[in-house]
């Protein structure tokens, strides 16, 4: 079965396979289907929380396809269709990952005729605004240095209010002095009532009630083919929170849920991470439902269990070092089903719960989606050219990454989300939301530096998981190649960096190439006027990504955040004009897309005699086709 489905734009689309699901029971498997509708059915939510005009652009497009009886084969529509995806993959009209708006490549005037032959007439010149001009929602997420990021921010967090009036407003609820606080402001939207600012919660009667009812509807189906009891109370807080919008009770469900390590079917739902907000604080919706995968589990278990010691012998301040872990449970999975936020784009490594004081006494669980890893691993295979061999120095280079290269992506993985999360603590007083907009990328700057410390470290190969002492220079190369250049072919000309993901890799990057100058740690070569950035000292650049890590760690704990902006702003933002066109002429002479995402496989359950007797996966072929499904089956809003 190929695994590389559809392209367009800078995008592939592939699927995954499901190892292990014939081996669960047929609860096992109810579990996990009504899990896996629960997750779909917040579809709605998180195209609303991107943007207000979402979903009318997205209901225009949806009857186009569905209604329109014209010539398809024309450039025009083809150029539509091209549109349409990329809406559906995005969740929006911005980009999923740049966060700047696209627009279509045929006219507006054909935009419209398709509009209008679709039965779409009284709001099409409002909605051919929002679609076609560049002033309107111009970006998702501001990080603007220059006026207010909330203003300048398309996401619906925020309607009539600035970012003084937000920050005022939450400094005043703050208790510098309660040990364990709730994420204020994680599950609401900020408005102004009666000149005064005010929240309105994400909740049953209130805003996307109509969405957080059916999936609550579906929690509880789950909840009567739960695998144990904590499972079935975790579900029922989860639904308690959705009608009440109470965010204790969400850290109650969060204290359960990472408790609940024995069953086989895991999950996530609900409004978990703040990447989206240009302040660091309210949540986007995110569904997932994943398997357990035993064999390759064994790892990350030995990982756990060596939590203590991998805190204890991090190179950061003692201050700032956990005395206690507490509860770190990590696990090799298999995704099921992706929803929300991490749909079709998904991450490969998930670390939760956010809170640092449920972190700090309950521990907190990680996961590496395998089958995810593998199906980039595939798509890999089925293209004649890469980018390794294109941006690595030399055929050593390349031959060591070809040996050890998967096994230390994964490995990387593990650490970064087992332990790199988890590790370190705030110091007393210190807010978890203390440095704002930088919190993302420099969160996951600290978790990349604490997996690519100790991926180097012997014991890693004192536990097996590492085959020899050398093995992970090849991760080290990678990541410098790609934080240094590969990454900018994602980023148009002209631009700025501004995904946290990419921000952090830069970062880390950048300051061990400036900080190893003197020593040509890490040296720019150009061989026939192409340029390659080659490490000449690994042991040396372990050095400097202990350095870095203690001073993001210091930074974390104390909350400080001036130090924190200038360290992003002057490493993780700019590109170097001439060396990003080069990386995107480049990378686009290979014909590859930088970026990936999924089609969910269908879960259909078969019936004998009126009775559900099985559930099988079912493998899906066109992207499309599922977006329009998904459109009809699981709209809320």
């Amino acid at each position: 079965m190929k695994t590389l489905i559809d392209e367009f734009a800078d995008i592939r689309i592939m699927r995954f396979d499901v190892p292990g699901w014939d081996g669960l029971t047929l609860g096992q498997k109810a579990y996990a289907y009504h899990l896996s509708e629960a997750a779909k059915l917040g579809r709605d939510i998180t195209w609303d929380q991107y943007c207000k005009w979402n979903l009318p652009v997205r209901h225009v497009v949806e009857d186009i396809l569905e209604r329109f009886e014209g010539d398809r084969d024309s450039l025009e529509f083809k150029d539509f269709l091209v549109y349409a995806k990329r809406l559906f993959f995005s969740g929006g009209i911005h980009h999923h990952y740049a966060e700047d708006k696209f627009f279509p490549g045929c006219p507006r005037e054909y935009f419209l005729s398709l509009m209008e032959a679709s039965g779409h007439s009284g709001d099409a010149e409002t909605l051919l605004d929002v679609i076609y001009s560049p002033e309107i929602c111009s970006r998702r997420r501001s990080d603007s240095l220059e006026g207010d990021i909330v203003a300048l921010s398309s996401v619906n967090f925020y309607e009539g209010v600035t970012r003084d009036e937000v920050e005022r407003y939450y400094s005043a609820l703050e208790d510098p002095s309660d040990p364990r606080p709730v994420s204020l402001g994680l599950n609401t939207k900020v408005v102004k009532e009666g000149g005064e600012v005010a929240e309105r919660k994400w909740m049953s009667g209130g805003i996307y009630g109509a969405a957080l009812d059916k999936i609550a509807e579906e929690l509880g189906k789950a909840m009567e083919c739960a695998e144990n009891e904590i499972q079935k109370r975790a579900l029922g807080l989860l639904v308690d929170y959705y009608r009440t919008g109470d965010l204790r009770t969400w850290d109650e469900f969060n204290v359960v849920w990472t408790g609940e390590t024995s069953g086989e079917v895991d999950f996530i739902n609900g409004f978990i991470e703040d990447y989206d907000d240009p302040l660091g604080r309210k949540a986007t919706w995110e569904g997932y439902v994943n398997i357990k995968d035993p064999e390759a589990s064994g790892r990350t278990d030995l990982l756990s269990a060596d939590a203590q010691w991998f805190e204890d012998n991090s190179p950061v301040d003692p201050r700032f070092k956990k005395p206690h872990v507490k509860g770190v449970s990590a696990k090799v999975v298999t995704a099921v089903t992706l929803g929300g936020a991490t749909y079709p784009s998904t991450p490969i490594g998930i670390n939760l719960p956010n809170a640092d004081w449920i972190r700090r006494e309950y521990g907190s669980k990680s996961v590496t989606i395998a089958n995810i890893t593998r199906a980039y691993d595939k798509a890999a295979l089925e293209s004649s050219r890469s980018a390794l061999e294109e941006f690595a120095f030399s055929q050593e280079e390349i031959d060591a990454y070809r040996r050890y290269g998967s096994h230390d992506d994964e490995i990387h993985t593990d650490l970064h989300e087992c332990l790199g999360h988890g590790s370190g603590q705030l110091l007393p007083g210190v807010s978890p939301n203390a440095l704002g907009e930088y919190q993302s990328v420099l969160e996951e700057a600290r978790a990349d530096l604490f997996g690519l410390y100790y991926i180097a470290d012997p014991k890693l190969v004192e536990l097996g998981i590492m085959p020899d002492d050398r093995a992970w220079e090849p991760a080290y190369s990678s990541y410098i190649r790609n934080g240094l250049m590969v990454q900018f072919a994602r980023v148009e000309l002209g631009k700025k960096i501004t995904e946290a993901h990419m921000r952090n890799r830069k970062l880390i990057a950048q300051w061990c190439y400036e900080k190893g100058g003197s020593s040509n740690v890490i040296e720019r070569k150009v061989r026939d006027g192409k340029t390659y950035f080659v490490v000449n000292d690994f042991l040396a650049l372990r050095c400097l990504f202990a350095e870095l890590l203690a001073e993001v760690q210091r930074i974390k704990s104390e909350g400080d955040y001036k130090a924190g902006k200038e360290l992003v702003e002057r490493y993780a933002v700019e590109i170097d004009p001439a060396l990003h066109k080069e990386t995107r002429q480049r990378y686009q002479a290979l014909g590859l897309k930088p970026y990936g995402g999924f089609v969910n496989p269908d879960i259909v359950p078969v019936v004998v005699d009126g009775n559900i007797v099985d559930y099988k996966i079912v493998p899906v072929e066109d992207y499309l086709a599922q977006q329009i499904e998904y459109g009809k089956k699981y709209k809320t809003l």
